[in-house]
């Protein structure tokens, strides 16, 4: 199950191969000080949650977070493989970073995450000066390896799974350093055991492993304490999770039967003291059970948003696809969760071209897009990745053309229905999160809605991101909503803390 990419809704990631915002031009620091650091993230929730645990890492050996490229002594590039353009971002970058090497050898260059699992010794074959490579499996070595580097010379070490009982291994085991102070990441789960034809995801993140249920609740205890509010729980397959812990117990001798424990997890994180919000991500459609939109729908603070993507509305598509579900029973759980939540937002992830796709089969995409009335939604062109069953077809392969033309239609009645949507929200007025000030206009604060829509106000005076605020919904676009400030309700109760680039 891949994750939705930290990009706009209804956009192909179409980036430049280089993509270097981040370059500073400060000074290198001195030889006696501690080593800085820069983690830079290609790819979704999981790899920028993985980032945090780098930098955890790193901060507990004793180093110090640089502000740019040029003052960074050591540079991790935390890598995603879901589409081709991922690779080419990668040794993009990494064509870059050869010439700042050139000019300071003394720099260190990590290349970590999914493609580093996926290419393992080709990431140095292809850029030899590269002086770390680790994959999926061994985030909590970083600090090790690195050392090790150091002494011994360049590195590259993949695992090819996680120990299944270890687990101390998982990212949320680990020192983490948050990009945002009043938000936190909390892996449930890592691994996936679904098959879909088009996705890498199990050759590099491996099998379905669930952490402990009591310690996922100490640690939401944990950040709450410490001034967080809002937690989004992340796994491949978030409600299969605890599906191998109960098979575990019943195979040493218990006599319950196997199934998830999603639903209990989303009531007992809700209850937790000063956490006023939990989402989730991602759900596969399959595996949407009825408990779990009860707990949606009776746990207050479960946020009224769900992501569940249907990547087809071909059921001959989504056969090939191996989704294990058709257009008919994708819409039926949805129409419960709606039922169960009438103000429920849905997002989603549709791939445009899948190999062998008509415009029959685009035509039944377009019908059930329509039907659903997304809030937004992540739009992908078909991109082969080796190792996936989808790749070796080939002959099947959708005219590039025609594959392009079906993506604008698309695109067309998503945002038609995500206007509609946020439209409808004129005249409400929301509790938002503040995230702070808008990146284009300083002027403007920017929050999140309960329904994770972004929402763009006008505050008297400034607001500290974490705080909350009703706002009256004034304006919308396909993308945001604009509204008016009414009422301050909680100021933020987290310490300040300096974030950790991301892309």
């Amino acid at each position: 199950m891949a994750f939705p990419p930290r990009n706009g809704p209804n956009d192909v990631v179409a980036e430049p191969a280089v993509a270097l915002p981040w370059l500073t031009m400060d000074s290198p620091a001195p030889d006696d000080a501690p080593k800085r650091y820069l983690v830079r993230t290609f790819g979704c929730q999981m790899n920028e949650h993985d980032s945090e645990r780098i930098a955890g890492l790193f901060e507990a050996d004793g180093m110090t977070a640089a502000t740019g490229l040029d003052d960074a002594d050591v540079v991790v590039l935390n890598t995603c493989c879901i589409r081709e353009n991922a690779d080419n971002k990668l040794y993009g970058t990494l064509g870059h970073l050869k010439s700042v090497k050139d000019a300071r050898p003394g720099m260190e260059i990590v290349v970590a995450g999914c493609l580093a699992q996926k290419d393992q010794d080709g990431i140095r074959e292809r850029a030899p000066y590269v002086d770390l490579v680790f994959g999926t499996h061994n985030v909590h070595r970083a600090t090790e390896l690195l050392h090790r580097s150091r002494a011994e010379g360049p590195l590259t070490e993949i695992l090819e799974a996680t120990v299944a009982d270890d687990h101390e291994l998982f990212p949320s085991a680990m020192p983490a350093r948050r990009e945002l102070g009043h938000a936190a990441w909390v892996t449930i789960q890592i691994g996936c055991d679904n098959s879909c034809a088009f996705c890498i995801v199990p050759a590099v993140r491996g099998q379905e492993i669930s952490r402990p249920f009591d310690r996922l609740v100490d640690e939401v205890e944990g950040l709450a304490a410490d001034g967080v509010t809002e937690v989004t729980l992340l796994g491949q397959n978030v409600n299969s999770y605890g599906r191998d812990l109960t098979l575990a117990a019943r195979q040493a001798g218990g006599s319950g039967r196997v199934r998830p424990l999603f639903a209990e997890l989303l009531r007992a994180v809700g209850a937790v003291d000063g956490i006023r919000r939990v989402r989730y991500t991602s759900p596969h459609p399959k595996d949407l059970r009825p408990e779990t939109i009860a707990a949606m729908a009776e746990t207050p603070a479960v946020c009224e948003h769900l992501h569940l993507p249907v990547q087809s509305g071909s059921d001959r598509i989504l056969a090939a696809m191996h989704r294990g579900y058709t257009a008919e029973r994708y819409l039926e759980k949805l129409a419960a969760a709606r039922a169960a939540m009438p103000d429920l937002a849905v997002t989603t992830d549709l791939i445009v071209g899948f190999p062998g796709e008509t415009e029959d089969d685009f035509a039944e995409t377009l019908e059930l897009a329509a039907a659903v009335e997304y809030d937004s939604a992540y739009t992908f062109i078909y991109s082969p990745r080796p190792g996936t069953e989808a790749a070796e077809r080939v002959d099947e392969y959708v005219d590039p053309a025609a594959v392009a033309d079906r993506f604008d239609r698309l695109k067309v009645v998503l945002e038609r229905s995500a206007l509609a949507k946020h439209e409808g929200r004129i005249g409400r007025t929301e509790e938002v999160v503040v995230e702070g000030p808008s990146r284009k206009d300083p002027s403007i604060t920017t929050g999140r809605t309960g329904q994770n829509k972004l929402i763009h106000f006008v505050s008297p005076d400034p607001l500290r991101a974490g705080s909350y605020a009703d706002v009256l919904v004034t304006g919308a676009a396909p993308h945001f909503l604009r509204g008016e400030l009414v009422a301050v309700t909680a100021g933020a109760r987290h310490r300040t803390r300096i974030p950790v680039a991301a892309g």
